[in-house]
């Protein structure tokens, strides 16, 4: 879990299954991640193609160091089954399940990637977007502290619970700060990576770039994006910048000398910083190397 938590997911990026174009410019696209979609992204009509598409892609790779996952259609609908089995066989890094709904949804699904003969490097993804999964939080995120539990990654669907919740999408979220909060608070008492969600204004620079910020500071790992031009401000935002990064370094080897062993105080550059501050620098260059790894390789 740990060297899951510490991979970059600052941009993750859905791609619609059924768009054959698409599938292939995502492999020259930034984002951290991708998730091939076969789910909202695709009509009733065009899911058999877009699961043929999807999972030949993700045979085919050439995605280079991205993460890809495959988000297939809810197990209660009639592709949800066939969608498991096909994007198993496919082999991507993670498969997303929506409507995870409660404990025994996270238990379906792990018997349904164990049962079409998931490899153990395969992740679940759940998708939370309902009042009851908020209701529901807490159960949800103690199955990831289960032995051989494959749940790592929640992305949260803020189009679906404004719709449940009948709520605006308002530009400071506050309709749905109940349901981001409980699930941030979940997600980081059981050791989930957790992504905000998509924003729809695609033209709406200055919009998109306040909600990366107000994601970014609330301690989303990162955002899920709908359309390319996304990617950059994106990776912008979510990377912890140079002089943070040059700070943390410096706090990490000021507590490793020797004469400060056992202190839980120090000074830096002038700062006081705590223990605890150490902990949260190692987060910071571990992201920050695992980016600069990301972007060498792609």
């Amino acid at each position: 879990m740990a060297d899951i938590a510490a991979r970059p997911r600052r941009s993750v990026l859905y791609m619609p299954g059924s768009n054959a174009r698409a599938l292939e410019k995502a492999r020259g696209l930034p984002a951290d991640a991708l998730i091939l979609d076969m789910e909202d992204a695709v009509a009733p009509d065009a899911k058999d193609e877009a699961r043929a598409q999807v999972c030949a892609a993700v045979k085919e790779g050439g995605y280079g160091k991205r993460e890809i996952a495959i988000r297939v259609n809810g197990l209660d609908t009639p592709w949800g089954a066939d969608d498991i089995k096909a994007a198993v066989a496919a082999g991507p890094d993670a498969i997303l399940v929506p409507k995870i709904n409660s404990a025994a949804d996270v238990e379906r699904a792990e018997e349904a990637l164990n049962d079409a003969g998931a490899k153990g490097n395969i992740q679940l993804w759940c998708m939370i977007e309902t009042p009851l999964a908020t209701l529901n939080i807490q159960s949800i995120a103690q199955k990831a502290r289960e032995p051989g539990s494959r749940m790592s990654v929640w992305v949260m669907g803020t189009n679906d619970i404004a719709k449940e919740l009948r709520a605006a999408h308002t530009p400071d979220r506050t309709p749905m700060m109940t349901s981001l909060g409980l699930a941030l608070v979940a997600a980081r008492a059981y050791g989930l990576v957790i992504l905000d969600g998509v924003y729809n204004d695609i033209k709406n620079e200055e919009g998109f770039a306040a909600i990366c910020e107000q994601g970014r500071d609330m301690g989303f790992d990162g955002k899920t994006l709908i359309h390319p031009s996304q990617v950059g401000p994106c990776n912008t935002i979510f990377s912890p910048d140079p002089e943070t990064v040059a700070f943390a370094r410096k706090t990490i080897e000021a507590f490793e000398q020797p004469e400060n062993k056992g202190k839980g105080v120090l000074k830096v550059d002038g700062r006081m910083v705590e223990i605890l501050h150490a902990e949260i620098a190692k987060r910071t260059v571990a992201i920050a190397d695992a980016i600069r790894e990301l972007e060498g390789a792609s």
